[in-house]
């Protein structure tokens, strides 16, 4: 599962950066923007079944690979 979070993660981003250092905060880096962000709850539903409304997320839950990665695990 983390593997395949941050293939979906290099793929929105274009930088392998993501798997280099989990704890790099995507939104400040400018790697996610909003729409990037609604591709990755898209692609999370469609290739792990991780349903995410967009209305229950919360930016700050989900800035690094690290949390998404647990949110996901937890999920």
């Amino acid at each position: 599962m983390k593997d395949t979070v941050l293939d979906i993660l290099e793929d929105l981003t274009g930088s392998d950066e993501v798997k280099k250092d989990l704890d790099v905060n995507l939104f400040e880096t400018g790697l996610l923007d909003s729409m990037a962000t609604v591709q990755l709850l898209l692609e999370l539903q469609t290739q792990l079944g991780v349903d995410v409304p967009v209305s229950e997320f919360e930016r700050s839950e989900w800035d690094t690979p690290n949390k998404i990665i647990a949110k996901v695990e937890n999920n």
